[in-house]
């Protein structure tokens, strides 16, 4: 019997820009762990187990890290003009923002977030005429890879909204979405924009740490490109942050669909898959050019003891597959098979499924994912 996903929990939406609210979809369940998977070294990616160790002096230096990681992060997050007193860590909370307390309506606009085990607290207030954002670190050596630490994406210029000329979305792409069952709500979560101006190109914005770090433009002809002198993210990276299961899907819309089905631990490859598999040996770390945005987030995938590979069912999806799976390690990963369209075709993705199906035919699809290994020896 295939081992269901565990992704369906409402989170809060990573801080942004766009959509504030205060509904009680905003609250954040923890993920119920079922049994893991056992884990095994693989390419450089590796999953640390939670077990305790049999050392008591072990357990009482990390018991001791933890009481220093918390005090060292509240004093910070006071000195902000934060009250952190009633936070609860893994959970986004609703607070008075310091900066522009509540605006003229005087309401909790700062969404405000601590990690569990206290190494790094974010924020963002939702008010139109504040937009207070930013990250504090317990201990600043311990900072994720891929920002500095004033917070600023490893790129040639800082970007925002205002640099890249973006917009909300206009009736018209919005309608766009709409055909392909993607909702208002989803696209406001993830910050999916449009360029200003009288073409109708779609800005999908890349987050990391509530930083915007890169953005990839389509137009509804379907033609790609990416803003200049940025690296490479994966798409969502903010909603796996703290993932004990990870699914990864082949372009952007896909990881919307996998949303509107109940699933926020997704993310996007940001640039989409190769023909064929690769004969070679797989390249250290600095060399491998096109799959960096796997190893510049490695800390993510670490903390994953399953990810799911839900990529296209053409060719080029099954070779992506494969490359990601020899990296991320065979043993931990699950393959994604699309239902069948006719008796010889499959649905080719995500979005087709929820389009042509509806959400239950994806949450289907995604709970009877097999183990990548037992497939490939099949």
């Amino acid at each position: 019997m295939p081992l269901q996903a565990r992704l369906r929990t409402p989170p809060v939406p990573p801080p942004c820009l766009l959509a504030p609210t205060t509904s009680s979809n905003f609250v954040v369940h923890s993920l119920q762990s079922l049994s893991r998977i056992p884990l095994l070294r693989s390419n450089g990616f590796r999953s640390f187990s939670h077990a305790r160790s049999a050392k008591p002096t072990a357990d009482v230096n990390v018991e001791e890290e933890g009481k220093t990681d918390f005090a060292k992060l509240k004093q910070k997050i006071e000195a902000l003009g934060i009250n952190s007193d009633s936070c609860t860590p893994g959970v986004y909370d609703h607070l008075y923002c310091p900066k522009c307390a509540g605006g003229k309506s005087i309401h909790r606009s700062l969404s405000f977030h601590i990690s569990r085990n206290w190494s790094y607290g974010i924020w963002r207030c939702f008010n139109i005429q504040c937009g207070w954002a930013g990250k504090v670190f317990a201990d600043t050596k311990k900072a994720y890879p891929g920002l500095d630490l004033h917070g600023k994406s490893n790129s040639s210029r800082p970007l925002s909204m205002e640099s890249l000329r973006l917009q909300m979305l206009g009736d018209e792409l919005l309608a766009y979405f709409a055909e392909r069952t993607i909702s208002k709500e989803t696209l406001q979560r993830n910050n999916v924009m449009q360029v200003a101006g009288d073409q109708k190109i779609i800005a999908f914005t890349y987050w990391q740490n509530g930083h915007l770090v890169g953005c990839k433009y389509r137009t509804i002809e379907k033609k790609y490109w990416q803003e200049r002198n940025t690296e490479k993210y994966l798409y969502g990276l903010d909603d796996i942050a703290e993932a004990d299961e990870i699914i990864i899907v082949e372009g952007e819309i896909d990881k919307l669909s996998l949303e509107e089905a109940g699933y926020y631990n997704c993310v996007s490859v940001p640039s989409g898959a190769p023909q064929t598999v690769s004969l070679k040996e797989i390249p250290s770390p600095e060399k491998d050019t096109r799959f960096q945005y796997l190893w510049s987030c490695k800390d993510y995938f670490d903390k994953a003891s399953r990810i799911i590979l839900a990529t296209d069912g053409d060719v080029p999806g099954q070779s992506l597959a494969e490359e990601l799976a020899r990296r991320l390690g065979r043993e931990r990963c699950w393959r994604v098979h699309w239902p069948k369209k006719d008796e010889a075709n499959s649905f080719k993705d995500a979005n087709e499924v929820l389009s042509y199906l509806g959400a239950d035919a994806l949450r289907d699809a995604i709970d009877k994912a097999e183990l990548y290994q037992l497939q490939s020896l099949g």
